[in-house]
């Protein structure tokens, strides 16, 4: 990276990093929409039910994910500013070996206790036998795909975010190819879609090693010993993320209980294809700050605050863009959106209100997550942390407490919308502060 190409052509460069973040985000979403159409259509409501009930358990592995991730990435870029090459391809190898070990030992502890805890699942038998089917492979999918988008995130550090697209488009062809056969051929149900999100995922794992060890240029795989500063700066650093994440985690889990209460396995079906929609946003917008957070890193690390906020300023401004476009759009399909998925009329008149109420958040949505990168990028672990907390876990808590007692499905619609609005009174009042 050069400061003061960055300085000339930030916006360019922004976009030219955030372009294939964005791309490969959207072909990792488009991977859960073609997962949930095979469900959807080939296995039934009580299948796409199944899977939405278990997004907790993928909350929490994205959390400890993107936490090691993005704060390694940070800690990387900012020494790789101050022209430290040996400390950030050090932070490198220390990022990977810890996603490595913390996902594994998860995935091993939660194997052991799987069919003990989700028997206990008040549920009806047949929702919790594709639980069952479809997440006892997932476990095993998901340290992989962990491992993977972080070397991804190290690959647009490094500069070359094309081939983390490459990736991940390979990842969606093989990915939808190996459903159709799990499905329509061999007719494996939905223990075949998720062994197909492991097949594709291992594949591509392997390409990206591979990267790591022939074809990069800063970053390379090798020995290592952890450091006690440099694991602390990484953990603390990615904080937020894993925050925002666990609080989705707890708050997917209470969307759930309080939908499962108001409108049934109806209703959580319903909000899982609502939820589709909403994904493929957040990934949008994770993308265009993934791509955003090494440059401002870099700048930062070269004492440069005023490109680092005016990086900022533009992808919060695309965000922006992007959630406004997906509102009108969505709206103005929303008749027909349900029925992509789901062939029972009753889920698709709450799909239809869902998308027309909830979508309002995704205008909003964009302004929050480019705060939490942005302070994450600086280093200023505890606004971002801040940030993180309200918008996916405090705020999110009290109103889906409160609203859906007075407005059943409606009131669980509008969490989101009041959600992001209390979260942007905070992320404007640290600006302020940092003026």
């Amino acid at each position: 990276m050069n400061l003061e190409k960055i300085q000339k052509e930030g916006t360019k460069m922004m976009m030219q990093f955030a372009i294939p973040c964005v791309i490969a985000m959207v072909l990792t979403s488009a991977i859960t929409l073609v997962d949930g159409w095979f469900i959807g259509n080939y296995v039934g409501k009580e299948g796409t039910a199944a899977v939405n009930l278990g997004l907790p358990l993928l909350y929490f592995y994205l959390g400890v994910g993107i936490m090691i991730g993005v704060g390694g990435i940070a800690q990387a870029g900012i020494a790789f500013g101050g022209g430290a090459l040996e400390k950030c391809n050090q932070i490198f190898r220390e990022a990977i070996g810890l996603t490595t070990l913390v996902t594994v030992s998860v995935t091993v502890i939660v194997a052991i206790l799987f069919f003990p805890v989700t028997a206990l699942f008040d549920i009806d038998k047949v929702t919790l036998e594709y639980f069952q089917q479809y997440y006892f492979i997932i476990i095993f999918e998901l340290p992989l795909m962990i491992i993977n988008n972080n070397l991804g995130m190290f690959m647009r550090g490094e500069g070359k975010p094309q081939i983390s697209m490459l990736i991940s488009i390979l990842s969606l062809v093989l990915n939808s190819i190996l459903d159709y056969l799990a499905v329509r051929v061999f007719d494996f149900g939905i223990a075949g879609i998720a062994l197909s999100s492991l097949v594709s995922v291992m594949i591509c794992l392997i390409i990206s090693l591979l990267f790591f060890a022939k074809g990069a240029k800063i970053y390379h795989l090798g020995k290592f010993r952890f450091q006690k500063e440099d694991v602390k700066q990484i953990l603390f650093n990615g904080s937020s993320e894993l925050i925002g994440e666990m609080s989705m985690c707890i708050t997917m889990a209470a969307y759930n209980a309080v939908i499962l209460k108001v409108a049934g396995v109806s209703g959580v079906a319903a909000f899982a294809v609502v939820g589709y929609t909403s994904y493929l946003v957040q990934m949008i917008m994770i993308g265009i700050g993934q791509g955003m957070t090494p440059l401002v890193s870099f700048v930062y690390g070269a004492k440069d605050v005023f490109t680092a906020r005016k990086l900022r300023k533009t992808a919060t401004k695309v965000c922006t863009i992007v959630g406004t476009v997906t509102f009108v759009v969505m709206v103005l399909g929303r008749n027909g959106y349900g029925q992509l998925f789901i062939k029972n009329y009753e889920i698709q008149q709450m799909i239809s209100m869902g998308i027309l109420i909830f979508s309002c958040s995704f205008i909003l949505a964009g302004f929050n997550t480019m705060a939490s990168f942005y302070y994450t990028a600086i280093g200023y672990a505890k606004e971002s942390a801040v940030i993180s907390m309200a918008r996916g876990l405090v705020i999110l808590l009290i109103a889906l407490l409160i609203l859906p007692q007075f407005l059943g499905m409606n009131g669980v619609w509008l969490v989101g919308p009041v959600t992001e609005a209390a979260t942007l009174t905070i992320c404007l009042r640290y600006y302020a502060q940092e003026r």
